[in-house]
């Protein structure tokens, strides 16, 4: 064999503008996987129980901050919040950082964000952006655009569709199709009229976004170009409701992970492989057969998604800080990780009380007041919010809402000095000095 053919060989098939994958992205805002009904959940969701089987469901997808901001400059740029410099929320990216529309465009990629953006600045994300419509929603007249620019032109493209739903206000969705006192509330939330009403109005906002994946894939799949276009749809970081959003629990810092990809993703397939959001710059970069900068953090999981293997991460991370979000606390810095079963948290001021948007809103105040008149899953539910203690891990098998705090466990003892290193092996890669970076 000639040189220049082995060198071909290593580096696999040189892809061209036109033989390149599209790439659409949509994702939720404030979202808990849990609550979809392709995940089990009450929230109907038939274009999204459509799309799982057609292509793959991955049932460990994990972000690495439970709140919007820091979770989209993850996503776009392949980078854990901390090096990147976006781990507050409305924050910025160092500006060496580049992100999936830095990488695309010079392989002949048009890029779009379309909706909800929270990311800055736009030099790291040079996408051409929707004009928003008030709601901070994607325009699907825009995506139609983008589809007969591509089938013109012959040029792929990088689509992200960012909703806003369910994102409060719930005021989106028809909510009398999940009358409250039907409800089966998750074991985290306190039983009040106002919890049911508002968890009634999100579950609605739930289905409306699946009414707008359910029309973005429609345009797709009308156009022609859905054979040649890899889709992945993202449920975020959880609700806002407690005990999900703004915390490291599996609650917060879990996602619903479904991708489509005809002729490389098998119909009706189900993973338990560890992924993150941190992955899916190197995975669109791997399908688009682009190199992957050594900077990022994320690894491709294209192997997955072929079936070529079960496993991708033994652990995954995630960081939490009350600075610079709505109501939240001077100071409350939150680390984690968690490996196939365990989930290790880290609290650097457990003296503090955790505060934000959650603990100011009517249903968290509706707890407050029926735990002061002595209702025992009230006062316990509200307590263990507020007041975190040093360390805590949870058997996410046996305890998937993390409630039941097995740190002193003498049996676990191993586990939690693994977690514990691998935890500051991360952080220290990431140059996080915890409360001083905090600060």
């Amino acid at each position: 064999m000639k040189p220049y053919l082995f060198l071909l060989c290593l580096i696999g098939p040189i892809l061209t503008a036109a033989d390149r994958p599209n790439l659409l992205l949509i994702i939720a805002d404030d979202c808990t996987y849990r609550d979809l009904g392709v995940y089990g959940g009450q929230a109907k969701t038939p274009h999204l129980d459509q799309l799982a089987a057609e292509g793959m469901k991955l049932n460990r997808c994990f972000q690495a901050a439970p709140m919007c901001s820091p979770t989209r400059h993850c996503l776009y740029t392949g980078i854990y919040p901390v090096k990147s410099g976006a781990y507050p929320n409305h924050t910025f990216a160092h500006d060496w950082v580049k992100s999936i529309a830095s990488y695309a465009q010079p392989a002949g990629y048009t890029t779009h964000l379309y909706g909800k953006t929270h990311i800055n600045p736009k030099s790291v994300f040079p996408f051409e952006y929707s004009k928003l419509n008030g709601d901070n929603n994607p325009d699907p007249a825009e995506f139609s655009r983008v589809l007969k620019g591509s089938e013109e032109t012959g040029k792929p493209f990088v689509f992200i569709a960012a909703s806003n739903e369910p994102h409060e206000p719930y005021t989106k969705g028809d909510a009398a199709a999940y009358p409250p006192e039907s409800l089966e509330l998750p074991p985290v939330l306190v039983d009040t009229p106002e919890t049911r009403s508002a968890f009634s109005k999100y579950l609605a906002e739930i289905t409306y976004f699946d009414s707008q994946v359910g029309e973005l894939v429609g345009l797709l799949d009308q156009s022609g170009l859905q054979d040649n276009t890899l889709v992945i749809v993202l449920s975020e970081q959880g609700n806002s409701f407690p005990f999900a959003k703004w915390t490291c629990y599996d609650a917060g810092l879990q996602s619903g992970c479904l991708v489509r990809w005809p002729g490389q993703v098998k119909p009706g397939t189900v993973s338990e492989a560890l992924v993150e959001y941190v992955d899916v710059v190197p995975t669109f970069l791997e399908a688009a057969g682009l190199e992957r900068p050594a900077i990022l953090d994320g690894r491709s999981f294209v192997p997955v998604l072929k079936g070529e293997t079960t496993r991708h991460k033994t652990h995954v991370f995630g960081l939490q800080t009350t600075r610079g979000i709505n109501g939240g606390s001077e100071y409350f810095g939150i680390r984690s990780v968690r490996g196939e079963r365990y989930r290790y948290v880290r609290n650097f001021t457990p003296e503090a009380v955790f505060q934000n948007a959650a603990t100011a809103d009517p249903v968290f105040l509706s707890w407050q007041k029926v735990a002061e008149a002595g209702d025992e899953v009230a006062k316990r539910l509200v307590r263990e919010y507020q007041h975190r203690p040093a360390e805590e891990l949870y058997d996410c098998e046996t305890d998937p809402w993390n409630r039941h705090n097995v740190i002193e466990d003498p049996a676990l003892a191993a586990v939690r000095e693994e977690l514990r290193q691998r935890l500051d092996a991360w952080m220290t890669q990431q140059g996080d000095e915890g409360q001083a970076t905090e600060m």
